[in-house]
């Protein structure tokens, strides 16, 4: 694809990674963060609507704190909580500086995952930039609990950093290009550290397998990496959007971009068209239940897009209630699914191998013939 046509887009997710957004010495790079503030400026002043997902309030708290390390989760949520308030006042006065309005916005992994609260976060996003503002984002670590507490054990979280937390903004605001900046130019054909003869990949068609395998994960001071870059990447990229990976330490990067110069690579768009609803259950919410099928239920779901039926359920993981989203897999353990169950795990167990005319016998009352209906299945 040409350059000047995958920048032509109206709404544009910039993720600005933690590597990027301090200097060698590990404190925050004021130039560098000013640099970017700049260039997102001129872009909201020339009609475009730009939303920021920022790293950097872990790291701010641990220097502010003098510490070497952040071992140890409630030390990380301190650290989150003293550095986010610094980070936020570096984004507020950089566009100030430029006449524009910064609105700091904190989320947890249940603000995707409860659809109330999503469908509440889309209409705010989308006041937000109606009015002209820069939503500057960050995962609020301060009081995210996935990591410590005991309900989260089993639980698959649909964002654990700042990448996926991007590409769940930019596949579900609708946006039309994620911008990821990290300290890497892009993807290479072979790891750079260690390859001297790596050749970077300026453009890729399809986020396969194969792509992503070629991934690795995350440097001293992050939690992503680029294996969690190239799964966003084929998350946002599955639903229409682009996405473009790029060295963040390139002087004026952003504004060089959208000059149409040949920086990073960049991930072509798909046509799979899934509506709002579906996005949200395969990618916005946690998981805690599974149900494994077998192989003429998978069969079922993938080719002729059926409903799951009780006869092909062979096991049921976990407790869930109905209405809860619950991960399908095949009889090797294999995701390759999700859907919106129509009864709890208690209901399911007793369904196991069952007719959908034996329900009523079963369990004493029948709401459906389904144990998911097709309409509530995404494919993964």
């Amino acid at each position: 694809m040409d350059r000047k046509d995958f920048i032509n887009v109206k709404r544009i997710v910039i993720k600005l990674g933690t590597n990027i957004l301090r200097g060698d010495d590990g404190y925050v790079s004021l130039p560098r963060i000013f640099s970017f503030i700049e260039d997102i400026s001129n872009l909201v002043k020339s009609g475009k609507e730009v939303i920021v997902i920022t790293s950097g309030a872990v790291g701010l708290g641990k220097k502010k704190l003098g510490l070497e390390s952040t071992e140890g989760t409630a030390l990380k949520q301190a650290c989150a909580a003293i550095g986010q308030s610094k980070l936020m006042s570096i984004y507020e006065e950089g566009f100030d500086t430029y006449g524009l309005v910064a609105a700091q916005i904190l989320l947890t992994e249940d603000d995707f995952s409860v659809r109330e609260k999503y469908l509440s976060l889309r209409t705010t996003f989308n006041k937000l930039l109606e009015l002209g503002t820069v939503p500057v984002i960050n995962q609020n670590d301060t009081v995210s609990t996935v990591e410590i507490s005991p309900r989260y054990a089993d639980m698959q979280v649909c964002f654990s950093d700042n990448d996926k937390l991007s590409a769940l903004v930019a596949s579900e605001l609708d946006a039309d290009l994620l911008i990821i900046l990290s300290d890497v130019n892009g993807l290479y054909n072979k790891n750079p550290k260690t390859n001297p003869d790596a050749e970077i990949i300026r453009e890729v068609q399809e986020v396969t397998d194969e792509i992503c395998a070629m991934g690795t994960d995350a440097s001293e001071g992050g939690r992503g990496g680029m294996r969690t870059k190239l799964e966003a990447a084929r998350m946002v990229t599955r639903f229409g959007g682009k996405v473009l990976i790029a060295n963040g330490k390139e002087p004026f990067v952003i504004r060089k971009i959208f000059n149409g110069e040949d920086f990073g690579t960049m991930f072509l768009p798909q046509t799979e068209g899934l509506s709002d609803k579906k996005r949200w259950i395969g990618y916005a919410t946690n998981i805690i239940g599974k149900i494994t099928v077998n192989d003429g239920a998978k069969r079922a779901l993938i080719e002729e897009e059926k409903s799951l039926l009780p006869i092909g359920v062979v096991g049921i993981i976990n407790e869930f209630n109905k209405g809860d989203v619950v991960s399908i897999l095949d009889e090797s353990g294999a995701e390759f699914a999700r859907g919106i169950v129509n009864y709890d795990s208690k209901a399911c167990s007793k369904l196991v191998g069952s007719h959908s005319d034996s329900i009523l016998n079963i369990l004493g009352y029948k709401n459906y013939d389904a144990i998911i209906t097709r309409d509530n299945i995404t494919i993964l």
